[in-house]
């Protein structure tokens, strides 16, 4: 990660991530403690944006279901919790070992079609996990589950500050990790599958395997609309970019926070239907800056 951060586009890159790492003291200073909560709300986002773009960036697979890996660790944290069991050490490893098998399957199946078949079929699998979750009478059922906070040792997830800085810590993480996949061997076959799929398939890859390797080890409540949600960050931030989908993850909820109120002003209850602002702008930069927030900062290496 540290080679995208040289040069003049990297600085703006840098200069976001010292931000976000500065946030909890300027929002203490501030006594703006509800930044912050927004400020955790991206970076858990950017987080599961930055996993969608291994897949959708440099594999150029459309998955409308990324949100159900989101949702699965989720609710196995919570239904453990619901159980006595809040130890963190133990519920974030189970956590990710079923949405990762749960991924293993759905990507055994999905991948071995393209186009809208893939996305219809990626979306049927979400919904499918989104109908069960809501059927869960025990653990909530329509309302969803509420559960309180895994407990850590030495960390009070229970503070804002400490729960924040966890979370960056998870995205520096992640975006280490996919920095790393991008420059390897396999990231390139992800990239070289996507121009040229018979070529590489030629040239002795096993494709299949490649890409489904992608697609179980991004790290990803339920519905379709959260998983358009984040395809929307990929795009607006940049498809394919390392930091874009950080960057869109900043943007929708900064425009999310700016339009809501905005609209609430012009008419009472308009604040709900920002989206219908954000819509006509997110067209606009789809037919005018196809790279997204990224390619304005300057021409990508690489």
């Amino acid at each position: 990660m540290m080679a995208a951060l040289l040069g003049r586009r990297g600085m703006v890159a840098a200069l976001v991530l010292v931000l976000l790492a500065s946030l909890p003291l300027l929002t203490g200073l501030l006594d703006q403690r509800y930044l912050l909560s927004v400020a955790t709300r991206v970076v858990i986002w950017a987080i599961a944006a930055t996993s969608l773009n291994m897949i959708l960036g440099y594999g150029g697979l459309v998955s409308f279901g990324h949100a159900a890996f989101f949702g699965i660790g989720g609710y196995v944290v919570g239904i453990l919790s619901a159980n006595g069991i809040q130890d963190g050490w133990l519920q974030w490893p189970l956590a990710l070992a079923v949405a990762i098998l749960w991924a293993a399957l759905i990507g055994a199946l999905s991948l071995r079609t393209r186009g809208v078949y893939f996305i219809m079929i990626t979306l049927a699998f979400a919904q499918l996990v989104y109908y069960l979750a809501s059927g869960l009478e025990a653990y909530g059922g329509d309302d969803g589950l509420n559960f309180s906070r895994s407990r850590l040792w030495l960390i009070d997830l229970r503070d804002k500050n400490s729960f924040y800085w966890l979370c960056f810590a998870f995205l520096l993480g992640t975006l280490w990790f996919s920095s790393r996949m991008e420059h390897s061997r396999f990231g390139y076959v992800l990239r070289g599958a996507r121009s040229n799929e018979l070529r590489m398939l030629a040239l002795g890859f096993p494709v299949f395997r490649y890409r489904l390797a992608a697609f179980t080890i991004s790290p990803a409540m339920m519905s379709w609309v959260k998983s358009g949600d984040l395809i929307v960050m990929v795009v607006l931030g940049g498809i394919g970019a390392l930091f874009g989908p950080l960057y869109g993850a900043i943007a929708f909820f900064a425009l999310e926070e700016l339009l809501t109120p905005l609209l609430h002003l012009m008419h009472q209850g308009w604040g709900e239907y920002w989206q219908i602002v954000f819509g006509p702008m997110l067209v606009a930069i789809a037919l005018y800056a196809k790279g997204g927030i990224d390619s304005l900062l300057g021409p990508r290496h690489g």
